[in-house]
């Protein structure tokens, strides 16, 4: 049988029996979008997540209390540790052949109030330093001024949503806010910016470390930010960072130091499980798709017996009769992952509208496996019933007899 003429004939018999057509084209969609759908939704948060964690910059350390003994996978983030990192530490690694501008950083929560307004707001405490570091543009007026550490002045940097929902449509700079019982003139206001580092920079304040020191009663550091003066001196200067941490410890390794690239590695290893993990849920569908198709499959050799046994009374062959079942049921696959295709990609636009900072797509690989896992689960399953048709006797067949 020729090509044309067999696939004009299984469309011919999909359009003829149209309900079952439909219901197969639903559950085989239904597979190939949950696939690229849910694998797109990962693939947005990772590239997120990824770009927030970039903003560091390539020659960038963090060093953080406590040891993460094991290698690889994620280092401590709860800052918890024996011995705290200090203001002194901080200072000292300023020394530090390498380093460029260290800048210390304690984090807390606290209630601010203005004009009748308050809310709870995290609070960060650091240096003029950190926004160098970190790339924070300023908006309005300036940031933090380059004073001596363990010099508390009651001066602040407000983040954008911050401004708006303290300060509404009234000028920030120059007011005076209440924290905690201290009083912090604003400075400056930051421009947008997003999250990163778990830190919300439009819902944030930063005030000099000192001062968030008397805010909080916290010695200890929860991170120090190093700016290394080059990328080939990254891990030259991790260790005599690390080599100068143990010297004022007492011998005791007990911080933690990683550059961006460990924490995107370690990130991103844990992204690409997830993504791969919830793609595995959505191709679960496939596999209930299959099923389905070997179903209806085996529902259409019953009740084309006779059908099967006129064609081979007319000199179709069993190799004739294993091509057209399982053309069919390649066609529904295709036609399936093509309304699949179209239904995720149309469900990823919407995502991306709504959320214009997350960039859901799905990636080129999980289109080509998702049509191809289809593709292949239907004829797998379809092989069994189609095998079974094309061994009917033709007289048994004519007599709808399997």
């Amino acid at each position: 049988m020729r090509t044309a003429d067999l696939l004009r004939f299984d469309f011919q018999v999909l359009n003829r029996h149209r309900f079952r057509t439909l219901m197969m084209l639903i559950a085989m969609s239904i597979g190939v979008a949950a696939v690229n759908l849910l694998t797109g939704l990962g693939e947005g948060a990772k590239s997120f997540v990824l770009g927030e964690f970039s903003m560091l910059g390539k020659n960038t350390l963090i060093m953080m209390p406590g040891k993460k003994e094991t290698s690889g996978g994620m280092p401590p983030i709860t800052g918890e540790a024996p011995r705290d990192v200090t203001l002194q530490d901080a200072e000292a690694l300023r020394r530090v052949p390498g380093v460029k501008q260290v800048a210390p950083l304690i984090v807390g929560i606290s209630e601010i109030s203005f004009g009748g307004r308050n809310r709870e707001v995290m609070i960060a405490g650091t240096t003029a330093s950190y926004f160098s570091i970190r790339q924070l543009p300023i908006r309005q007026g300036s940031a933090l001024p380059v004073l001596a550490w363990d010099i508390a002045s009651p001066v602040a940097v407000v983040g954008s949503k911050v401004k708006k929902e303290i300060f509404g449509e009234r000028p920030a700079l120059g007011q005076w806010l209440k924290a905690g019982g201290h009083r912090f003139r604003v400075i400056g206001v930051m421009d947008s910016k997003g999250q990163a580092l778990g830190m919300d920079m439009n819902d944030l304040i930063i005030i000099p470390v000192a001062s968030a020191q008397a805010l909080f009663n916290q010695e200890g550091l929860l991170r120090v930010m190093i700016e290394v003066q080059g990328s080939e001196q990254l891990e030259s200067t991790r260790k005599r960072v690390i080599d100068t941490m143990i010297a004022r410890h007492e011998q005791e390794e007990d911080v933690t130091v990683i550059t961006q690239d460990s924490m995107l590695s370690a990130f991103n290893d844990i992204l690409d499980t997830m993504t791969l993990a919830v793609g595995g849920i959505g191709a679960i569908s496939l596999l209930v798709a299959g099923i389905l198709i070997m179903n209806v499959t085996l529902i259409s050799v019953s009740q084309r017996t006779k059908e099967i046994g006129l064609l081979k009374a007319i000199g179709a062959s069993d190799r004739d009769v294993l091509q057209i079942f399982l053309v069919e049921a390649a066609l529904m696959a295709a036609l399936g992952a093509v309304l699949g295709l179209l239904v995720s990609e149309g469900a990823l636009l919407a995502g991306r509208l709504m959320f214009s900072d997350i960039a859901f797509r799905t990636p080129l690989w999980a289109l080509l496996l998702s049509v191809a896992t289809a593709m292949t689960t239907a004829l797998l399953f379809a092989w069994g019933p189609s095998r079974r048709a094309a061994r009917l006797e033709p007289v048994n067949a004519l007599q709808g007899r399997l």
